[in-house]
């Protein structure tokens, strides 16, 4: 069989292919890849939105106790109106700002103000998601809690749920979602709406593959209380 040849290759080599024949194929591909991931994105984004509650639950029994994330205006709220239900026996309200104080939180609900005294704990080291989860799990350990109902709104509620779970595996967890109002009444594509829902969503992304390598807070270090009662 006769080899061609070319001017340029006069034995019949095989010419080495050059950046530009590999540019030309990884470009194609690298754009597919990046449509796909988007469309995946995307997908998933509204799946998210889709499987957010639209009415808040109807509890049925009661838990150990309560938590609280800060961060919405009514969750506070909802949380010790639980308490005051028997639906817990002492609630946990993370991430309140240093100088907040019982007292304080007394005037804002003064119906509730001895259950509040006696039975409210507040969390001042708390500053994000994360620290949420760390701090209620050294409320569990030293209230030996066992059962607990999660409060925080529906579009938290995913990403705290799985906070809470990696460092709380052994205690049940029942969420409580809270319901913004524009969520209750489906208006969810109000510009300012729509940004809240793709941060918290990205958010839950990252946080999805975050805890399947970073290690959780060793017993030893969550076992020192340090909530304030006043």
């Amino acid at each position: 069989m006769s080899v061609l040849r070319s001017p340029s290759d006069p034995q019949g080599s095989r010419v080495p292919p050059t950046r530009a024949h590999w540019l030309r194929r990884l470009v194609p591909a690298a754009v597919g890849l990046t449509v796909a991931g988007a469309m995946a994105v995307a997908a998933g984004f509204w799946w998210f939105v889709w499987s957010l509650p639209t009415q808040e639950v109807k509890l049925e029994g009661r838990a150990d106790g309560i938590v609280v994330l800060t961060g919405g205006s009514s969750r506070v709220a909802d949380a010790i109106e639980l308490l005051s239900e028997g639906r817990g026996k002492r609630l946990l309200i993370t991430g309140v700002h240093r100088a907040t104080t019982s007292a304080q939180i007394k005037r804002l609900a003064p119906s509730f103000g001895p259950i509040i005294a006696c039975c409210v704990d507040l969390d001042h080291s708390a500053l994000n998601t994360v620290g949420n989860a760390v701090e209620t799990k050294r409320w569990v350990v030293d209230r030996r809690i066992r059962s607990l109902i999660v409060v925080t709104s529906n579009y938290h509620m995913p990403r705290a749920m799985t906070e809470l779970g990696r460092q709380l595996p052994d205690v049940t967890l029942i969420p409580f979602p809270v319901v913004p109002e524009k969520l209750r009444t489906d208006q969810w594509w109000d510009p300012a709406t729509v940004r809240v829902l793709v941060s918290e969503y990205l958010k839950y992304i990252v946080t999805q593959v975050r805890v399947r390598f970073e290690p959780t807070v060793a017993a030893d270090d969550a076992s020192e209380p340090r909530f304030a009662n006043r």
